[in-house]
């Protein structure tokens, strides 16, 4: 899988977390002071934006990564996976005394999952850190902005796609106070099941709930909205359209991974041309790959996208 040269253009810049992911698959969670045998280990290259990355490539993108790691070995080696993987890796910042950021996945028989998290300030992304990295949106087709960073480094990255004509992409809840201008920068707005509610102020029970609020976000700035529904698939709205995707009738193993690769295909696919209803169901196919393999890296081939098992539409 190529890197894109210095000469070229990515198809999508991600702006995220990159981390080392451990990923501990147990029984069940054993109580305060008593032991558990592991029964499956698995170490690799992990972050939200580190995965969406992962996914682009996987799918036949190109794509550089602008993210931050430490000095440490935990670094050389991330780097390394992701250099495998197909990603340009020379915008990620490699901050001086920092340890690389480490999450622990603990995922119990049935799906349960616990994150233990450590990310600390200096592995977070700056407005500084964009500033220095601009060129590297700026001439990408796409920017996709990962919204657990620090909101003005995401708002900084929004704006440097926006004044660069770029299809800006925001994965999360928009801080606040910034919220309407980052908005106002957005092509398309993904939020899963926990963070549709948080931006809607309520609860989110069913599909024509989800789409009620996806229109109210469209008059915000962006023209394609994606919400999750807890426990029943996506809706996505768009002007003059909607859609909703149920969850895929598939093996569930493990869960979190499946809006990493759902935004990364989405992404693509509009980058590519695709129509909104066509880049849905590309991109809730790829969702209902990752979720039957445990960890957040994705497992995406582009033949894949096209023969997984689909959900039929279906009316809010």
């Amino acid at each position: 899988m190529s890197v894109p040269g210095s000469s070229g253009r990515a198809d999508v810049a991600v702006v995220g977390q990159v981390a080392r992911d451990l990923v501990l698959r147990i029984d069940e969670l054993p109580e305060a002071g008593v032991s558990a045998a592991v029964a499956q280990r698995r170490e690799t290259l992990g972050g939200k934006g580190a995965n969406q990355a992962v996914a682009l490539a996987q799918l036949g993108g190109t794509v550089g990564l602008v993210g931050v790691v430490g000095d440490d070995d935990t670094a050389t080696a991330m780097l390394d996976r992701a250099r495998q993987d197909g990603i340009d890796v020379r915008p990620v910042i490699r901050r001086a005394g920092a340890e690389t950021g480490l999450i622990v996945e603990v995922l119990e028989a049935g799906g349960h999952y616990r994150y233990l998290e450590h990310l600390p300030d200096t592995v977070l992304l700056t407005e500084d850190d964009i500033a220095a990295r601009a060129d590297v949106l700026a001439g990408a087709r796409a920017v996709t902005v990962q919204l657990q960073q620090s909101a003005e480094a995401a708002l900084a990255a929004a704006r440097v796609g926006r004044a660069a004509g770029r299809l800006v992409v925001l994965d999360g809840v928009p801080a606040t106070e910034q919220a309407d201008e980052l908005l106002d920068c957005a092509d398309a707005l993904r939020a899963d099941a926990r963070e549709a509610e948080l931006l809607a102020g309520e609860p989110i029970t069913d599909p024509r709930a989800a789409l009620r609020h996806a229109r109210g976000l469209l008059d915000r700035g962006p023209t394609l909205v994606a919400l999750g529904v807890a426990g029943q698939g996506d809706v996505f709205a768009w002007p003059g359209g909607e859609l909703f995707r149920p969850h895929a009738e598939v093996p569930v193993v493990d869960t979190t991974g499946a809006g990493d690769a759902l935004v990364a295909a989405l992404t693509l696919a509009l980058v590519r041309g695709a129509a909104p209803d066509q880049a849905a169901r590309m991109a809730t196919t790829a969702a209902s790959i990752s979720v039957r393999h445990a960890g957040g890296r994705p497992r995406l081939r582009p033949d894949l996208i096209g023969a997984a098992p689909e959900a039929a539409d279906r009316q809010a």
